[in-house]
C-alpha cells in the first residue's frame, strides 16, 4: 500500500493573471488554500509605505508571512494550494535589483513545496492595476519573468496554466 503524502502546490506568475480567482475557486471546491501574503501585507496599515520605503524589510515581512502559512498547513494532512511561495520573494527582490538575504535563501532551499508549481503567465487582456497591484504592464511582465526564474533557480519545474 502506497503512502499518500499531502501535496503543497503553488500558484505563481504575473500579477493580475487570475491567481486569486483560481485560488478562490479551489477553496469553493473544498481544497485547502493559503492567500497571497504580499497582498495581505500591502492591505495592512503601513504596508504600501513599507514596500516603498524599505523593500528589503517588506521582503522579510513576506518571508515571515510565508513561513507562518507554510507551518499552519504543515500538520493538517491534506493537500493545500498556496498563492505564491518563498521563491516569489526572491523574484520580488530580483526584479527590484536587491540582494536576497541568507534567511530567504535558506527558506527557499529548506522549506520545499511538494506539489506542482503552476504559473499564470502575464495576460494583457485581464491585467488591471489596483491599490496593491501598482506595476504597469511592463512591470507585470518583468515580475512574471523574475518569479518564474526564481522558482527554477531553486530546482522547481514550473508548469504554465493552459490559458
Amino acid at each position: 500500500m502506497a503512502l499518500l503524502v499531502p501535496r503543497r502546490a503553488v500558484l505563481t506568475g504575473a500579477p493580475g493573471a487570475g491567481k486569486t480567482t483560481l485560488l478562490d475557486a479551489a477553496a469553493a471546491a473544498g481544497i485547502a488554500t493559503s492567500p497571497e501574503v504580499a497582498r495581505e501585507l500591502l492591505k495592512a496599515p503601513g504596508g504600501m509605505e513599507l514596500r516603498a520605503a524599505d523593500p528589503l524589510g517588506f521582503a522579510e515581512e513576506m518571508l515571515e508571512a510565508h513561513a507562518r502559512e507554510f507551518e499552519r498547513h504543515a500538520g493538517r494532512g491534506e493537500a493545500v494550494l498556496f498563492d505564491r511561495g518563498f521563491p516569489d520573494v526572491v523574484g520580488f527582490l530580483d526584479v527590484s535589483g536587491l540582494p536576497v538575504s541568507p534567511a530567504i535563501e535558506r527558506a527557499c532551499k529548506e522549506l520545499r513545496y511538494t506539489g506542482p508549481i503552476l504559473r499564470a503567465p502575464a495576460w494583457a487582456a485581464i491585467y488591471i492595476q489596483d491599490a496593491q497591484r501598482i506595476q504597469d504592464w511592463e512591470g507585470a511582465v518583468a515580475s512574471d519573468e523574475a518569479v518564474t526564474a526564481a522558482w527554477k533557480r531553486y530546482g522547481y519545474e514550473v508548469q504554465d496554466l493552459p490559458f
